[in-house]
């Protein structure tokens, strides 16, 4: 945990760990996750293949890596020898978790990954990982899904929530605009271009975001431009740090 109760969080498209040179690292991807000092990461485009390789298990050895113990799954499709979805890696102990099935007509299967983390203060937050559609329509689906007593709005889900990962949607679409309207946005300047996070070398597209309960305090949002996170997947890693 960071100082003064803060709490660091990570959104971080991860693309299968496959960086901008074409090859495939996942130590690469841990190094810049190590880098942002993350006491939460939510990574989405995570390849777990149980096999004699450590690295194919993309969730288990980045986590190992950061030495984060605690991590949670949420299968969204399979893909040749193993599965394919959201992970949620945590310094904080996890004490639930639970995937929704986001998927829209004979679209590519979409999750909302939901991660219940304990507070050292004792309270609970609970975090959605997100990757939705590519599709206008089916992004439309997805919003009304989440923002539905399945979802966002789950009798169990008391604590404070925070929304993040990959929406795939750059312009004020339905997504962004129902989420604005229940939750905060995390847009600290005007500069628009200091958070857009993809492609990750040059990035133009505003596709990765955090929305967050009102009764949180978002004290700084940026991104993380390293040598190694420009390299490691065609997404930039956000941060989020709030004070709990």
């Amino acid at each position: 945990m960071m100082p003064n109760g803060m709490i660091r969080i990570v959104t971080y498209n991860i693309h299968k760990c496959r960086g901008l040179d074409q090859r495939v690292v996942p130590s690469r991807v841990a190094d810049a996750i190590r880098q942002t000092g993350a006491d939460i990461v939510a990574m989405q485009e995570v390849v777990r293949v149980h096999d004699c390789v450590a690295e194919h298990d993309q969730l288990a050895f980045i986590a190992g890596q950061l030495g984060m113990k605690d991590f949670c799954f949420g299968e969204n499709r399979k893909i040749l020898t193993g599965v394919y979805g959201n992970a949620t890696a945590s310094r904080l102990k996890i004490v639930h978790s639970q995937n929704y099935d986001l998927s829209h007509s004979i679209r590519e299967r979409r999750g909302c990954l939901r991660t219940d983390v304990r507070l050292p203060n004792g309270r609970l937050l609970h975090l959605l990982n997100v990757h939705l559609g590519t599709g206008f329509m089916e992004r439309r689906a997805q919003a009304r899904l989440m923002l539905s007593p399945e979802v966002l709005l789950a009798p169990d889900m008391q604590g404070p929530r925070i929304i993040l990962g990959d929406f795939n949607e750059w312009t004020r679409g339905l997504a962004t605009k129902m989420l604005g309207a229940n939750f905060a946005s995390a847009e600290l300047t005007p500069r628009q271009w200091r958070v857009r996070s993809y492609p990750g070398f040059a990035p133009v597209l505003h596709l990765d975001h955090v929305y967050y309960d009102g009764q949180l305090k978002l004290k700084r949002f940026y991104m993380h431009r390293s040598r190694t996170a420009l390299i490691a997947s065609d997404h930039l890693p956000l941060i989020a740090e709030f004070e709990m």
